[in-house]
């Protein structure tokens, strides 16, 4: 069982994708615009149980919808450890990844470093029939964070100046975050930074850990930096200059279902999706609670992909 990487579960006031719904016809112009149907079986695409995760699957739904492919949506799924083994047999063929927790979840001893290295590594640590595409510059990194009143308390910057302070750390995020490499045990061992317990919130980097961190129930946790709830709660993401978290670029991982014109399809997503807008698509979700179909639906269109 895989109990590395980033691990979600479903945040409040996401909205669920429901019925899959094909759309009609192509935008005149587009890049990846066909106008036949791709020849093949349908592709899977699959998320996390997270919402972030579901508009980014969304967005390649679409994508290769407009360039002709069948596509059934199979989103919220899970934790890794209940995906990965999905897409290892076949039932999924394009899922959304985070490059460096899926590097960290399939290889013990990954050393991390910059994008290519851990790109390159993962290559590697990939089981046989599964392919990584090119990465986005959008990522959604792992963070160890903490509200900005308990920040300026202890003049805390970055990970290791935790050790700063003297009252008792208790620690919040997903279950799995208790066992993973960046977790409490990374903490105590690195740094020297022993907490005083660990808080299971049910999901992951959502408004419920938002909020258990600004009511103190917990000092530190686990939230992903393109999170909007960060700027919009007074919210601190420490500094990690030592690199306990991976690098988190966005990529496409597929199975050998996905042919060529596929990948150059999901390919030139990735191209388009930038950090700015990746906090600016999951703002929509989180403040405007729009569906991640409407979000992928309005985006595509406006960076010219449909």
């Amino acid at each position: 069982m895989f109990t590395a990487g980033k691990g979600r579960l479903v945040a409040l006031g996401a909205v669920v994708v429901g019925a899959a719904i094909a759309l009609s016809g192509c935008a005149s112009g587009s890049p990846l615009a066909s106008g036949s149907t791709a020849s093949g079986a349908t592709l899977v695409v699959g998320s996390q149980a997270y919402y972030s995760n579901e508009i980014v699957a969304e967005i390649y739904s679409q994508a290769l919808e407009n360039g002709g492919f069948k596509i059934d949506r199979n989103y919220q799924i899970g934790q890794r450890e209940v995906y990965l083994p999905q897409l290892e047999s076949g039932k999924i063929d394009v899922f959304p990844e985070y490059i460096g927790s899926l590097d960290q979840a399939l290889n013990k001893t990954a050393a991390g470093g910059k994008e290519d290295a851990v790109l390159a590594d993962l290559k590697k640590s990939l089981p046989s029939g599964l392919t990584v595409l090119n990465p986005a510059d959008a990522s959604d990194q792992n963070s160890w964070t903490v509200t900005e009143a308990f920040a300026k308390k202890y003049k805390l910057t970055d990970i290791a100046s935790l050790k700063n302070v003297t009252e008792p750390i208790t620690v919040g995020g997903n279950a799995e975050l208790e066992t993973r490499p960046y977790g409490p045990t990374a903490l105590k061992d690195k740094y020297g930074i022993t907490i005083a317990g660990f808080k299971a919130v049910q999901d992951s980097s959502g408004p419920l850990t938002v909020k258990a961190l600004v009511d103190n129930e917990i000092q530190l946790a686990n939230i992903y930096t393109a999170d909007p709830n960060i700027k919009s709660n007074n919210l601190v993401a420490l500094k990690d200059p030592d690199g306990i978290f991976f690098p988190d670029n966005v990529a496409p991982v597929v199975s050998d279902k996905v042919d060529s014109k596929a990948k150059k399809i999901l390919n030139a997503v990735s191209a388009k999706l930038t950090a700015s807008d990746f906090v600016g698509l999951n703002s929509e979700s989180v403040n405007d609670k729009k569906s991640s179909e409407a979000i992928a639906k309005a985006w595509l269109k406006k960076v010219g992909l449909v």
